[in-house]
């Protein structure tokens, strides 16, 4: 299957609830980088918040690789700033800081094996077994950025210690790919109605303003959201792939 019709498929996807999905047990959000739990996932977020489901945001990645010539924020602040948003943008959600963890794995470097890789994954168990959850959400595995696929792998990893432990993955930047590229076929999944959750999910994009706005001036090839990025995460529902075993 190629990339195009995978994701064209996902958007028709059937709608479920959570208790569909989830019954009454509670859910783990990995993100490869703070911004990317509330890009693809703040919906169900702040859905999961709203039902007083347990819910926990795992960050991978230290996020310093955003603007890495900035003089204005070397990198251990750069990397408490962006902390500073996701934390902010989970509070936009619901969460509470307890919520939010960060694993601190150097951005574009986050390992998909190895000893780090291993602990990682050690640590997002910890996190399942803390709020009973009975699903995974993480970067598809395609995702065209080392960090997600890396993301994915630890995720994997966490199944393999709890095969019971259901396993969603979400894109972010699939969008990018080629719409030839030969992808892992993945038929199942669902979509979740986030119209009375879209607000705060805006809100908690507009937190990282580090990745939203031009706060950090002095790197001129640092990224940035586009208004064309964003709008494709403004959309009245998000989709998640059910990764199979």
């Amino acid at each position: 299957m190629d990339a195009g019709q995978m994701l064209e498929a996902a958007r028709s996807f059937e709608f479920s609830t959570l208790d569909q999905r989830l019954g009454l047990g509670g859910l783990v959000v990995v993100a490869p980088h703070p911004d990317d739990e509330s890009l693809a996932c703040g919906g169900l977020i702040a859905e999961a918040c709203l039902q007083r489901r347990p819910t926990r945001v795992v960050i991978v990645s230290d996020g310093t690789g955003s603007h890495p010539a900035s003089k204005t924020y070397p990198e251990s602040r750069l990397r408490n700033l962006r902390e500073q948003e996701a934390s902010r943008a989970v509070r936009e959600l619901g969460l509470d800081p307890p919520d939010i963890v960060f694993l601190r794995l150097p951005d574009r470097f986050v390992p998909n094996e190895g000893p780090a890789a291993e602990a990682a994954a050690s640590k997002v168990v910890e996190c399942v077994l803390e709020v009973c959850a009975q699903a995974l959400f993480v970067s598809w595995r395609h995702d065209p950025h080392c960090d997600h696929q890396a993301s994915y792998r630890i995720a994997r990893a966490v199944q393999r210690r709890l095969p019971t432990l259901r396993l969603y993955e979400y894109t972010v930047w699939g969008w990018a790919l080629p719409p030839e590229t030969q992808v892992q076929p993945i038929t199942d999944g669902f979509r979740l109605r986030i119209e009375r959750q879209r607000e705060k999910k805006q809100r908690a994009i507009a937190a990282h303003r580090s990745q939203t706005t031009d706060l950090i001036k002095d790197d001129p090839k640092g990224f940035r959201l586009t208004e064309a990025d964003l709008a494709r995460f403004d959309h009245p529902f998000e989709f998640f792939f059910e990764s199979p075993e």
